[in-house]
């Protein structure tokens, strides 16, 4: 009974660190947080996949959203390695931030923690978590520097 509960202890643990969400307060609104963001991506030399303005989908069918929208973007050279060693890394690949306005106006910026990507079994330790944990830091820091 001691092991089966280790066991599930284990993994939920797992589970909920997989899921981590790091979150940065903007100063800006959300369209220029974006802006700024992919401007930083492309800055980089990665690509920016996609643009999704969840607001503006919202509005088609009729329903009120607060301002969102999340930008798709990577470089292959870095996720293709990963997406080698553990194919299902390619759900969360490429990598997504979203930033949002709350309640009470202000804008964030969220996205998973790189070190999320152990849960399709790549090591904590890999070079490609280490890489893509500091570029998401600095781009959606720049994102949000005034």
């Amino acid at each position: 009974m001691r092991l089966i509960l280790a066991i599930c202890f284990s993994i939920f643990g797992t589970l909920v660190s997989a899921a981590d969400m790091i979150t940065k307060p903007s100063p800006h609104s959300v369209a220029q947080t974006i802006d700024k963001l992919s401007a930083a991506v492309e800055g980089a030399g990665a690509t920016v996949f996609a643009r999704v303005d969840h607001a503006k989908g919202a509005m088609s069918v009729g329903a009120e959203l607060r301002p969102t929208q999340m930008l798709m973007f990577g470089n292959p050279a870095l996720g293709t390695p990963a997406i080698q060693a553990a194919q299902t890394t390619g759900l969360d690949l490429p990598l997504r931030v979203l930033a949002y306005e709350d309640e009470s106006g202000q804008v964030h910026i969220a996205y998973h923690a790189p070190a999320s990507l152990t849960a399709h079994g790549l090591p904590a330790d890999a070079e490609v978590i280490a890489k893509m944990t500091g570029a998401l830091d600095k781009l959606t820091s720049a994102a949000v520097a005034q």
